[in-house]
């Protein structure tokens, strides 16, 4: 398994962010925008190839560069559906996950893994509502997620909007979304099919906590 280099220390200005879809990086683009009192850095990174192994690898190359923290978004329904299509035999996608995952939380300080399932819209939805149901799909969450943001999309236009973005249209509820999401816990490796979101750790990291108190 590849590690990460441990170089020597970095300024404490940014923060690396990898995510598998652009809707992870339009909310934090907008976090940024809406907060000009976070000074720090924050760079959403999207790998060329989506699979598990390709997203750890970004992670490892950002912590041998500039980034002083590095957090990996992972939406948990892309990793179960690959490992339904997986064929028999060999690791699986969650197996490989698991232990990408137990290297960098048990080695690293500076790396941050934080699993959605299914995905972000269930961060959008516990805003709203606090739930530990679980839903098979991020269909499934998103059309929940519509009962209360009835004209969401998964489109730039929708996450951008000035004026009204999908982080000003949240933002009065962030501190019950962070709350909710604490009270599912942490991901449970021998559970993939638990709700679950751990959007808490990146607002609660020491570099974001106090602006969001």
């Amino acid at each position: 398994m590849r590690k990460p280099k441990r170089n020597a220390p970095k300024p404490p200005t940014s923060i690396a962010v990898v995510v598998d879809g652009d809707d992870e990086v339009w909310y934090l683009q907008m976090l940024k925008r809406n907060e000009p009192k976070i000074r720090i850095r924050i760079k959403p990174e999207i790998p060329n190839k989506k699979s598990v192994e390709e997203q750890y690898n970004l992670v490892c190359d950002l912590l041998d560069k500039e980034f002083t923290k590095v957090f990996w978004i992972v939406d948990l329904d892309t990793v179960i559906k690959e490992d339904k299509e997986a064929p028999k035999g060999g690791e699986k996608p969650l197996e490989i996950f698991a232990k990408y995952r137990a290297n960098l939380e048990e080695n690293y300080t500076d790396v941050v893994v934080i699993v959605n399932n299914p995905c972000l819209e269930f961060w959008f939805l516990l805003h709203f509502k606090k739930t530990s149901k679980y839903y098979d799909t991020c269909a499934e969450a998103k059309a929940e997620l519509k009962k209360y943001l009835k004209n969401y999309e998964k489109t730039r236009k929708f996450f951008t909007k000035q004026g009204n973005d999908i982080y000003l249209k949240l933002k009065s509820r962030l501190k019950t979304a962070i709350e909710n999401s604490v009270a599912l816990g942490n991901y449970d490796i021998e559970n993939p099919k638990k709700a679950m979101c751990e959007m808490g750790l990146f607002f609660q990291s020491n570099e974001l906590k106090k602006h969001f108190e």
